[in-house]
């Protein structure tokens, strides 16, 4: 491994990533997971929720690989994914329209105008989502509680929450994400909240992160999608994240007494460059 690494930090509505030219690889395969861990820890490294390698492909416009900051390899992150497709589109990677390739499948974005001139937006044409489960019973704290379940690139377990009230997010998230019925995967926990005037809010406890994240774009698809199946939104939904910053999901809902299923599922948010910089080799120390 050469250094110093050159690297982008970004945000997507307060999910933050260390993004990385792999192009030209710059770091083995093999050590990959343990260098996400390490950079990925803050106060002591860059610090980021996850490590994106921006890397060449043969069937699109470039590949990724999405680490998560446990060193965890992820099939997709809404909010990376977006990150990811503002920096291609900087370094003259990909143009304002492009298709990359991910463990879930190979997804669409484009840059759109927002933020002002030297800032954007983009949105995501998401895989469709599977394997919904719905009413299914977890206990929390000697209540039964009733979540959904979905993969929406990555699994997802939804559980409303009333507007207001108070619950220990960081233990129910644990012993949702770790529960039996998800396993072995496990799952992301989302707790939703509907606001009215076709808005939720949506705090996340992520897999890989194993606390609660600023925002989850594949959660927030996954809350919305629930949202509207149980009546209480319509496509576009508007999603108020952790962090405060707003994501817009666009879908098609088809339910009738064969299928349940959504389709042309767009993610829609902004992405930020923070700063850029270089990783020297005593943030693996």
């Amino acid at each position: 491994m050469n250094f110093p690494i050159p690297f982008t930090k970004m945000s997507g509505t307060g999910n933050d990533f260390i993004v990385i030219d792999h192009r030209q690889p710059l770091i083995p395969e093999n050590e990959q997971a343990s260098f996400a861990r390490q950079v990925c820890r803050r106060m002591f490294a860059a610090g980021a929720d996850g490590l994106i390698l921006i890397e060449a492909s043969a069937t699109a416009d470039f590949s990724w690989r999405f680490y998560n900051a446990d060193g965890s390899l992820a099939e997709m992150c809404g909010n990376g994914a977006r990150c990811a497709a503002r920096f291609a589109f900087e370094r003259g990677i990909a143009g304002r329209t492009m298709r990359f390739e991910t463990l879930a499948g190979i997804i669409k974005a484009e840059i759109i105008d927002g933020l002002g001139p030297d800032r954007h937006e983009v949105s995501l044409l998401m895989t469709a989502p599977f394997d919904m489960r719905r009413d299914l019973t977890v206990t929390l704290d000697g209540q039964n509680k009733t979540v959904q379940f979905m993969n929406s690139g990555v699994p997802h377990a939804i559980l409303f929450i009333d507007k207001g009230e108070d619950f220990p997010l960081k233990k129910w998230g644990r012993a949702i994400r770790m529960h039996k019925m998800f396993q072995p995967a496990g799952t992301n926990a989302n707790f939703v909240q509907v606001l009215g005037d076709n808005t939720i809010r949506v705090r996340t406890y992520e897999r890989g992160v194993e606390d609660e994240t600023m925002a989850c774009g594949t959660g927030a698809v996954a809350s919305a999608i629930f949202a509207t199946m149980a009546g209480h939104t319509v496509s576009p939904v508007r999603v108020i994240t952790s962090g405060g910053d707003q994501l817009t999901i666009r879908f098609d809902l088809t339910i009738d007494s064969n299928t349940t299923r959504a389709d042309q599922v767009f993610l829609e948010g902004p992405a930020r460059i923070i700063y850029e910089g270089q990783l020297t080799a005593e943030a693996l120390r």
